[in-house]
Formats: structure tokens, sequence, C-alpha cells
């Protein structure tokens, strides 16, 4: 499932000027472009890579807007340094979303009469209502674009896909679908709701036990369903798709409809209650339940947090993966620390030696994402893909930074080690102490039942924040259980988050420090949240991290004088339970060097 293909400056700049004479035909001034399709997924299509068509930007998450006298492209900080190398500076601002967000570009640049198009399968009221304020002060019309004028202009646009549904047995699923649908169907019932309009893929195949191949990384199917308040749901998806044993697995009480019967299915709700989630669910769905004269309820997705919560066959099920896992991975980190001092090893030669490691355990279905190998410099672009144009060469004296994970049927995973290539610098221990320590004080946290992750977050930067450093992305995301790499309610971040951290929920533990033309370091394990006997005396009900993740930190980068004791015996413990767990399932030679790679700190 291949990427569209790197352009050139002159093709940027073609496709731009056919955007805009497609616009003009359209009476049109104006379009948004976001990266995203129609169910607001991270993953996508290669038919619904827009943006990385039209401005060369193959990042994760980011948006442009194209007007006939000028054009911008927004990204978070994950991605400002991988904007500025792949986006044409000269037909494009480059904009950091936060910083200078969307909607004050079009307060400079918008005019009264100006017409901004948009697709409303593309986007979420929430993520227009600031444009849309935007287009009214400056008396300039936010219109919905009949067709998208993208699809119009890009001749080898690749079909959407077609793979087929897959049955994800119950034994690693751990609860049937039927229950499922009845524990969420009384929910509703009780709030006196119809039905939920379910949008985003991984509640689908989470809800349903099954899995797709639609979109890279994450095993999903292109669909849309209705839970009705009785636990029949209706799903909607290309029909050639389900075979005689899915539909079997799905059952009675799953009625399978043709994609294109949506609209005409929401007419039975007319004068009734539907819930449709508008952080997730496109305008265009609320365009269609309005049209309707449904009574719309504005409420989360109500998979999202049960699929969240891991039952004890789903989190044994990660237990085993990680543990699988972390084998591949400390073969890596053994090959590595053979391989490097010659340096001649390079950044996807790296890549592709991790992968094969992966791909001869049990279940494994494939990477939960692109491999992130970034040396030296390319290991400060927080999310950096290696390519044939940007590959390095591993040097001596530099940081190697390594993020990744697999999918595996019993579970997903996600691990960053950064890694010194010969003796690594003052300045190198220091920040990677800093790092170990922010990781070390959300790994070994108590905390109240009800806490969120944002409470969390300024504990994993403090130790950085406190030398005058920090770093720009989140500390930790939800994780899916052979599901998206990405997934919420839960997360651990400076934004402001509502959602408690809840037992069975797995979460990362990421924090890292990028130093821009240098290097970079980032510490990543995965965590579930779990239960915890309360101190003697104790009044309230307290929840703690366990650690899934099993590979060695790099102990050549530790600064134990900047560690106390606390932090030494954690970080010892941790070696050892990596140690015990994985020196039976990796070959002599990896054993004798997980050994040393372990090997304690304090007597």
């Amino acid at each position: 499932m291949s990427m569209p293909a790197a352009i050139s400056q002159n093709e940027t700049g073609q496709r731009l000027e056919a955007l805009r004479a497609e616009l003009s035909r359209q009476s049109l001034d104006g379009f948004l472009i976001p990266r995203s399709d129609e169910h607001n997924g991270e993953y996508i299509a290669p038919y619904a890579e827009r943006l990385n068509w039209l401005t060369g930007f193959d990042g994760s998450a980011g948006t442009a807007i194209v007007l006939a006298d000028g054009a911008a492209v927004f990204v978070d900080g994950r991605y400002t340094l991988q904007a500025a190398d792949q986006v044409d500076s000269s037909l494009f601002d480059i904009r950091h979303i936060t910083d200078e967000p969307p909607s004050e570009w079009l307060r400079e640049h918008l005019s009264e009469g100006i017409r901004l198009g948009f697709d409303p399968k593309l986007h979420t009221e929430l993520s227009l209502e600031g444009i849309r304020n935007v287009c009214k002060n400056a008396g300039a019309t936010l219109e919905a674009a009949e067709k998208n004028p993208i699809d119009q202009v890009w001749r080898d646009q690749p079909a959407a896909p077609l793979a087929p549904l897959e049955i994800h047995s119950l034994d690693f699923a751990g609860e049937t679908s039927s229950d499922k649908r009845a524990r969420l169907a009384s929910e509703l019932s009780k709030d006196g709701i119809a039905g939920a309009v379910l949008t985003a893929l991984d509640s689908i195949a989470w809800l349903l036990n099954v899995r797709g191949q639609d979109v890279p990384n994450t095993p999903i199917s292109l669909s849309y369903a209705i839970l009705r308040e009785n636990s029949d749901l209706d799903l909607f998806i290309e029909l050639q798709k389900v075979d005689d044993a899915t539909r079997a697995h799905l059952g009675n009480g799953v009625t399978i409809r043709p994609e294109s019967e949506l609209p005409d299915a929401l007419d039975e709700f007319a004068n009734k209650k539907l819930l449709a989630d508008p952080t997730s669910a496109s305008a265009w769905i609320f365009e269609l339940l309005s049209r309707k004269q449904v009574e719309i309820v504005r409420r989360s997705d109500p998979c999202q947090l049960p699929k969240a919560c891991k039952n004890s066959v789903e989190l044994d099920g990660t237990r085993a993966a990680h543990r699988r896992d972390g084998a591949s991975l400390t073969r890596f980190l053994c090959w590595f620390a053979q391989q490097a001092p010659d340096g001649t090893l390079d950044e996807l030669t790296a890549a592709a030696k991790l992968r094969s490691f992966r791909e001869g355990n049990d279940h494994f279905r494939g990477l939960s994402f692109d491999t992130i190998s970034g040396a030296g410099p390319n290991g400060a672009v927080v999310h950096y893909r290696v390519n044939e144009t940007t590959n390095r060469v591993i040097e001596v004296g530099s940081l190697y930074l390594v993020d990744s994970g697999a999918q595996y049927l019993d579970g997903t995973t996600d691990v960053t080690r950064t890694i010194t290539v010969g003796t690594p610098t003052d300045e190198m221990r220091d920040r990677f102490t800093r790092v170990l320590k922010g990781h070390i004080a959300v790994a070994t946290l108590r905390f109240p039942e009800g806490t969120t992750g944002s409470q969390l977050d300024i504990l994993a930067r403090l130790p950085l924040w406190q030398a005058g450093l920090d770093y720009d992305h989140g500390t930790g995301h939800g994780v899916g259980s052979y599901l998206g790499v990405h997934e919420g309610p839960q997360r651990i971040s400076k934004i402001g988050n509502t959602i408690a951290l809840k037992p069975g929920m797995i979460v990362s533990n990421e924090p890292g420090y990028y130093k821009s033309g240098e290097f970079g370091i980032r510490i990543e394990n995965l965590v579930t949240v779990t239960d915890c006997e309360p101190p003697d005396g104790g009044e309230k009900s307290l929840l703690q991290f366990e650690t899934l993740t099993r590979a060695p930190i790099d102990r050549n980068l530790v600064d134990p004088d900047l560690l106390n004791r606390d932090e030494l015996d954690w970080l010892d413990w941790y070696h050892r339970t990596v140690y015990d767990d994985l020196v039976e399932l990796v070959d002599p030679q990896t054993a004798e060097w997980l050994r040393d790679a372990t090997s304690p700190f304090t007597g």
C-alpha cells in the first residue's frame, strides 16, 4: 500500500495551478485540505492522501489552505522540521498550527465576498467552527463543495481499498461482539437514545471483533455502522469485503448493507434520538442527520472508553506480545552494537534489520507505524521518516533514535530507544538522564482514582524544565489491542483532558529532548493502569502503572550522579525484569550482550 510518490517543485506548482483552475470552475476562491479521510483517522488509505499529493508533506497530521493569491501548510511541533524540508516555501507559507493557527492566517488573507470551500466529509463540525467565524467576520463564506476539487484534478488517484474483513478471534478479543453490543446498547436505551452512528473505524472493528487491511499499519476496514438500542447493528461496507465466514461470525444481529445506503437508513430515525460524536463524525454526518430531522445527541463515541479499558484476555495478550517484541528489539540492539562502530551502517539498513527480527514472531501482522530510524540531526525530527533521499550514515560519536512497533494478533507495541554510537558527550548524557528521570517519575507514580493524564504531564517535564529545556509533543498516548498505535480517549499531555485514567488503559510513557541539527532523545515504554494497594492509613483508592515494554535502556547514556537512589533502584529493577523475561527468548550471543546491557548500577 504505497504513498503518492515524492514530487518536485515544478510538479507542486503545476498541481497548485490545476487546483486553482478547478476551484474557479466550481466558483470557489479557496479550499481547505486537511490530512484526513471520511473517518477522521490517523492512518488513511492512499486515495485520501490529498495533502501529501498537493504539497509533498507526508506527516500524519496537517492542514493546507489554498486561496487564489496565497497558500499555507499548518503542522504541529512534531513536524515543523519535516515540513520545512518537504514543502516548497516559495509556494506555501509553513506555519506552526498552535502558534499560528489557520484562523489567524485566514484573518490576514480573507476579504469580503471570498467563497472558501471545504469537503464536508473530511472535517468535523468542531474543526470548522473557528474558520466559520473568521469567514463571517471578514464578509466571506464557508461553503461545502459538491465534489472535492483535488479529486477532480488528481488524475492517477488510487481507488478506495477493498481488502476483506478478517475475524478477530475471541481468544484475543476476550469478549464476544454480541456481549459488547448488548452492554453499549443498554446504556443507549437507559437514556432514551434509539441508536448511535459509528464512524471511527477502530470503534467498529473493536465492537464487531473484526479487523481489516484498508489503511497502513492499523488493521481496520472502511465502513460505517449504526448500533441500535436493542443491540442490533447495521454495518455499511462494500459487500465484497465480507465473505460467508465473516457473515457467520457477525451473526443475525448484524445486517450488512452497502455503504451507499447509509443516508437512506437514517430515514427511520426521524424525530428519534441518535448519538453522534462531534469530535470524530464528519460535518457531512451531522448535515445528514439534520436533513433527516433526527434529534441529534452530541456525545462521545460509546465504544471509545470501553475499548480503551482492556479486559484480562487483552492484557495477557499484550504482555505476551511485548515479551516477544522485546526479544526482537534486544536482538536488534545486540546486532546494532556490533555493526554501528564501523561507521558504515545507515538508517534504512537498521530499520530493515529491526523489521526482519520482528517478522519471525508468532502472531506478527506488520508494523504498527513506519519505523522512525533517525541518526544524529535526523533524530531531532520528532516524527522523522527515513527514505532514500534523507537516509543518513549512523556516525561514530552520534546518537541514534529508533522508535518502532509491531502489530500482533494479541497486542500492539510501540517502543523508543536512544543509543549512543561511541562515547557520548557530557551534554548528551545530561539530557538523556533528565529524560530518563521524567520517564521514571511517570513509571513509578501512584495516583488517586479520577486523575487525568494532563495532571501527570508535568512530572515527565520537570527535570528538563529545571535546566530550561522541554519537548514539543505529548508525554503519552493511548494504544489499542491489535488496533491503533494511537488511540483515545486517554492521553498524558499538557493539553487539557477530562478523561480519567482507568484500570486496563494502555498508554505510552515517552518524554524526550531534541536539539535541532544535532540529536534527538526519547525513551518510550508502554504502561497499563492497574489497581494499587493504598499505603497504611491511606484514604484514597490508588492506581499505578505496570510497565509492559521489555528492552534495555542504554546504560552508556546514563549519568548515575543525576539519579537519586529510588531512580537507580527502579532502573536496576527494570533491567533485572528485562533480563529475566527475555534471556530464554534470545540466542546465546544476544543473551551474553543482554547480561552486560542490564547490569545494575547499585550493589
